[in-house]
C-alpha cells in the first residue's frame, strides 16, 4: 500500500515539511512495509516559499526591507531552480518518486525537496524564478494589538523584496499573499518599485491604505524599468474582491485590527485607488476576482506590474507533480492546522482532494487537522422519537435538528470537495500551547490509526 502525503504547515507549530515527515512517521510506525510519498503543500499563503524550495529546489536569499509600520527587517525570498513546472502543460504526466529514506522511514529535507522532481526536465535557466512571500516582509508577525495600524500600515517592504528578486536576475516572479498586515492595495509596492502616488498639489502620499482617499493621480516616469521584461504570478487562496462587502477591507480588515469606522474608510480609499488606476494607467483591477487578496495587494500587482492571477495550491501541487504521484497511491492524507467551512473553497485540503480525485477516482483522501470547525464533517442530532429501520416511523430519511447553532450545510460542501474523512489530530483536552508543543506526536499517532485501519482493511479482503 502506498501513502501520498501532502500537507499543508500548521501555524505556530509545524512547517509543512515537518507535518509531513510526522505523519509519514506514524504511516511507518504503524505499517512497516508502507510506501510513503511526501509532498509539502501550500495554498499561497504562508509558508509557499517552503513548499515550492522543497518541491523543486533552490536557494533562500535574504534583504534588509521595511516591515508593514516602516522599521527595518531582515525578510527572505527564494530563486527556485527549476522554471518547467510554471508551464503546467504536459507536466501532470510525468511521475514522482517514492521517498522512504531516513529514519523510521520519514524521509530527510533533501529527499523531500526531490521526490517530486526526480522526472524533471533540466530548469532553464534556473534562479530566474523567484518566490516572494508576502508575509515575510509585510505580516501579521510584525504587529500585536497594540501596535496594528491597518489605516497605515504599507507593502512597501514586499516591493523592497521584488526589487532584490529583479537584482538577482529574476524574471518570472511568483507573489503569495496571505497573512498580511496590510490593507493598502498593494500601494507600498508600487512605490518601492518607482512609482509616485501624487495628492492634488502634487505631494507624495505617506504609506497605508487610508492616504489613498486623497490620491488625485500617479506617476510611473520612475517605475523599474525591468518590471516591464518581468512576468508576476500572484499566488493566493481567495477570490475576494477589491471593494465591497465582499472586499478586501470588509472581509480582512477586522482581522487586521480595523474597526468597523476604519473598514469604511479603507473601503472608500480603495475604490478611489481602482479609479485612479483605471483613469491613469488603464487597467480595470476593482472587478477582477482575487484583487482583494493581501488587503488589495492583488489589484496592486495588475495594475503596476505584468501580473495574473492564479490558485496558490494549483502552482504548488504542479510543481510538486501531485497529480502524476496520485496515480500510483492509494491513500492520500493531507491537512492543515484548522479546518471550517472555508476549507472547500481554495484552502490546501479541498484542492488536493480534487487533484488527486481527478487522477486517481479510487484514491481514498483523509483530512488530519488541529482543529475542525463545529458543522464541518459533522452528523446533525435526530430528532427525539424517530424510529424504524432506519430511524423514522414512516420510512423516510430522519430528521434533523442543528445544535448550538452550527450550519451542517458546510458538511456538505466539505466532501463534496472529495475529501472522504476528516479527524482532529487532539487526543486529550489541553491547553493551545501544548496542542502547538505536541503537534508532531499528536499528527503521528493519528496517522498511525489511519493506517492500521487501512490495513485490516486490506487483510479483511484477503
Amino acid at each position: 500500500m502506498k501513502f501520498l502525503i501532502a500537507m499543508d504547515s500548521f501555524k505556530g507549530s509545524l512547517d509543512a515539511v515537518g507535518a509531513c515527515r510526522a505523519v509519514a512517521r506514524g504511516v511507518k510506525a504503524a505499517c512497516s512495509t508502507t510506501c510513503c510519498d511526501i509532498a509539502p503543500m501550500a495554498d499561497g499563503g504562508e509558508g509557499t516559499l517552503d513548499a515550492l524550495l522543497a518541491s523543486v529546489g533552490g536557494r533562500r536569499c535574504s534583504a534588509m526591507v521595511h516591515d508593514p509600520l516602516m522599521r527595518p527587517v531582515r525578510a527572505e525570498y527564494g530563486l527556485l531552480d527549476a522554471t518547467d513546472f510554471l508551464d503546467a502543460r504536459g507536466i501532470e504526466d510525468m511521475q514522482g518518486i517514492e521517498d522512504t529514506q531516513g529514519i523510521e522511514g520519514v524521509p530527510h529535507a533533501d529527499s523531500v525537496r526531490n521526490a517530486g522532481n526526480a522526472n524533471r526536465a533540466t530548469a532553464a535557466e534556473p534562479g530566474r524564478v523567484a518566490v516572494v512571500e508576502m508575509a515575510r516582509a509585510s505580516g501579521l508577525q510584525y504587529v500585536d494589538e497594540h501596535t496594528h495600524d491597518p489605516l497605515h500600515a504599507s507593502t512597501f517592504g514586499t516591493g523592497e523584496l521584488i526589487r532584490h528578486a529583479l537584482d538577482d536576475g529574476a524574471r518570472t516572479i511568483i507573489v503569495t499573499l496571505g497573512g498580511s498586515a496590510t490593507n493598502d492595495g498593494g500601494a507600498g509596492i508600487a512605490q518601492a518599485l518607482g512609482a509616485r502616488l501624487l495628492d492634488a498639489i502634487g505631494r507624495d502620499l505617506e504609506p497605508g491604505g487610508a492616504a489613498l482617499a486623497r490620491l488625485d493621480h500617479i506617476d510611473t516616469a520612475r517605475m523599474d524599468p525591468r518590471l516591464a521584461h518581468t512576468e508576476v504570478r500572484i499566488a493566493t487562496d481567495v477570490t475576494n474582491l477589491l471593494t465591497g462587502p465582499t472586499g478586501a477591507s470588509a472581509v480582512f480588515g477586522p482581522q487586521k485590527g480595523a474597526t468597523p469606522a476604519m473598514v469604511r474608510q479603507l473601503d472608500d480609499a480603495l475604490g478611489r485607488f481602482a479609479q485612479v488606476i483605471e483613469r491613469d494607467l488603464g487597467r480595470s483591477v476593482a472587478a477582477v476576482p482575487g484583487a482583494g487578496a493581501g488587503g488589495g495587494t492583488g489589484a496592486g500587482l495588475l495594475a503596476f506590474t505584468n501580473a495574473t492571477i492564479e490558485p496558490g495550491i494549483q502552482l504548488v501541487a504542479t510543481a510538486s507533480r501531485l497529480a502524476g504521484r496520485a496515480r500510483t497511491a492509494d491513500v492520500c492524507i493531507t491537512g492543515e492546522g484548522r479546518i471550517d467551512r472555508q476549507t472547500a473553497y481554495g484552502k490546501t485540503p479541498a484542492g488536493v482532494a480534487h487533484i488527486v480525485k481527478q487522477a486517481n477516482p479510487r484514491m481514498v483522501v483523509v483530512a488530519l487537522a488541529g482543529a475542525v470547525a463545529r458543522g464541518v464533517a459533522a452528523v446533525p442530532q435526530a430528532v427525539a422519537g424517530s424510529r424504524g429501520a432506519d430511524g423514522c416511523a414512516d420510512g423516510s430519511a430522519a430528521r434533523t435538528i442543528p445544535r448550538d447553532g452550527a450550519d451542517y450545510s458546510a458538511s456538505a460542501d466539505f466532501y463534496a470537495c472529495g475529501i472522504d474523512a476528516v479527524f482532529p489530530v487532539i487526543r486529550e483536552p489541553q491547553s493551545l500551547a501544548d496542542a502547538c508543543r505536541e503537534t508532531a506526536d499528536n499528527l503521528a499517532a493519528t496517522a498511525a490509526n489511519v493506517a492500521r485501519l487501512f490495513a485490516a482493511a486490506v487483510d479483511a479482503d484477503r
